[in-house]
């Protein structure tokens, strides 16, 4: 047990610093750089806070791989409940980083307009639709991979279900949270108009799942074994 609780407090820091990093990368610094409709201004806020958007990067970079060695330290923590759901949350998150990595890049193509002399080959406003289009295709790369980040929780959740170290309505609602990831993915493709509701779904199921198991893992740990009496 005492294995299991190390494990499990180390699993809670690595998802908290994702967490952190994760928001800070994919919505606080995109959220002062990028003006809607407005390909100039943001452009220059580009390049009025490149320093800003330089350590968004990083942080992204950051969460995607701590996001890898806190899949590794779940693995370890619940391979003894179920092997097979275990290595299944393994592959997915192993499967989904190199994607993240590769959405990343699209920040820099959007650097790499503006700076290196690239934006003297374009007319400014060209330059600044370019950077435009680079940063809507990080967001909709972040949508599309959505659906692997609602696919590691599933196992995720069922693994703290079925092996009694956490309460059965946290393995529940990261199940939860993690079809409301893939609803909402789903939705981006399908009916872009009704996004705001599957964003709503998630922002309410994913983020209470996830928070909640955040502070579980660091505070509790594991759950001990109940004590069976024998006759």
């Amino acid at each position: 047990m005492i294995s299991l609780k190390k494990t499990a407090r180390i699993s809670g820091l690595l998802y908290l610093i994702m967490a952190i990093t994760g928001a800070y990368g994919i919505m606080y610094v995109p959220s002062q750089i990028i003006v809607a409709n407005d390909s100039a201004l943001t452009a220059q806020n580009l390049l009025d806070n490149e320093f800003l958007f330089r350590t968004g990067i990083l942080s992204s970079l950051i969460c995607q791989t701590v996001f890898v060695f806190l899949a590794l330290s779940l693995y370890k923590l619940f391979e003894q409940a179920n092997k097979y759901m275990a290595r299944t949350l393994l592959v997915l998150v192993i499967v989904s980083v190199p994607i993240a990595f590769l959405i990343i890049f699209n920040q820099f193509y959007a650097l790499l307009v503006l700076k290196e002399n690239c934006s003297a080959s374009f007319k400014p406003s060209d330059a600044n639709a370019f950077v435009m289009t680079f940063f809507k295709m990080y967001d909709y790369g972040n949508s599309v991979i959505s659906i692997f980040w609602g696919l590691w929780l599933i196992p995720f959740g069922k693994l703290g279900c079925q092996s009694g170290f956490m309460p059965k309505i946290i393995g529940l609602l990261l199940v939860l949270g993690g079809v409301s990831y893939i609803i909402d993915a789903v939705t981006f493709i399908l009916f872009p108009d009704l996004r705001v509701y599957s964003n709503l779904l998630v922002s309410i199921l994913a983020s209470l799942a996830e928070l909640s198991t955040v502070f579980w893992l660091l505070i509790v740990g594991v759950k001990s074994p109940k004590k069976v009496e024998t006759a």
